[in-house]
């Protein structure tokens, strides 16, 4: 990540302010990507895949040591006909931490998107993430089980989401709320997480949407050796519609180094609605240096339709 720095005697001394920094940073991809048509819509099913994300942050601290921060994202994606769109600048999110405690409001991450402690989407294969550890909780009405499970990102944001986090040692907790006012919905969500002396986090969350019931996921995560791996098991009311009783929902991933530079993934996620099939893939990544690594993969979704992609993705 880039950083212009901006200092002003001025401002150091009319408003208390020990430092203050602008940031710039981002990621960018590019490549092919498949997507079978199994409806036969005609819909392009290998598409050039292009994405771009660039995020500003302004930063200040006062001089007790409370830190201040503003960010907004700018985005140019592609559509799955090729069409190119661009977003932004998207709404801001604002946070403001000190000690063990921070606390986000406007456009940020609730509790299950933002990993504090659960990590809800794990290793996800290919350039683009074809399947995640998560992708079953994707399958009611094509968006997410919890109604309003997301953050930040660009363009407009309907909800506002306060979300709050306390760290100690190692333990930490998170809550969050999140007010929609296009539908009004209402969504809180708590997590705990405790990372054990080994580096392996033990965590749950719980959120309750108006629309789409209670929910909940427990989350075991950490490395051996050159072995990276997530587990998530959970359940949800809106699993359980007319005529069919859900599943409970599971999902896992790994990442093992075969080398510095190179690695591969492989993803499971299954249960949830009683339609959805079992989703899994499997990706690679090798480091080309500079920030920049060609991936790839091929997976089949929870519809048992098969994805592929190859490509370069890069930080800056």
């Amino acid at each position: 990540m880039k950083k212009i720095l901006f200092a002003s005697t001025a401002l150091v001394a009319t408003a208390g302010v020990a430092a203050a920094e602008l940031t710039i940073g981002g990621t960018a991809r590019f490549g092919l990507a498949y997507n079978e048509d199994q409806a036969n819509t005609g819909a392009e099913e290998t598409r050039i895949e292009q994405r771009m994300r660039v995020n500003i942050t302004g930063i200040a601290e006062t001089d007790a040591g409370v830190k201040l921060e503003a960010r907004f994202r700018l985005e140019s994606n592609e559509n799955a006909n090729s069409g190119i769109a661009g977003r932004g600048p998207g709404a801001a999110g604002f946070a403001v931490s000190y000690g063990g405690l921070r606390v986000d409001v406007g456009n940020v991450s609730d509790v299950f998107d933002s990993g504090d402690q659960v990590d809800l989407y794990g290793y996800g294969v290919g350039l683009t993430a074809l399947v995640e550890q998560n992708s079953v909780w994707y399958d009611i009405d094509g968006a997410s089980v919890a109604n309003s499970i997301g953050g930040f990102g660009a363009g407009s944001a309907t909800a506002t989401t306060i979300k709050a986090r306390y760290t100690v040692g190692d333990f930490s907790a998170s809550l969050s709320y999140t007010d929609d006012n296009t539908i009004d919905v209402q969504e809180t969500q708590i997590g705990l997480g405790y990372t054990l002396a080994n580096g392996m986090t033990i965590a749950a969350a719980y959120g309750d949407d108006d629309t789409r019931g209670d929910y909940y996921i427990v989350n075991v995560a950490g490395s051996a050796g050159a072995l990276g791996y997530s587990v998530i098991l959970g359940d949800a009311e809106a699993f359980d519609v007319a005529g069919a009783d859900g599943d409970f929902a599971y999902g896992a991933s790994i990442n093992y180094e075969l080398s510095s530079a190179t690695a591969i993934q492989a993803v499971v996620s299954g249960g949830g609605l009683d339609s959805s099939e079992t989703a899994y893939g499997l990706g690679f990544t090798h480091g080309l240096g500079g920030g920049v690594t060609l991936a790839g993969g091929i997976a089949q979704d929870t519809a048992d339709g098969m994805l592929a992609d190859l490509g370069v993705k890069f930080s800056f």
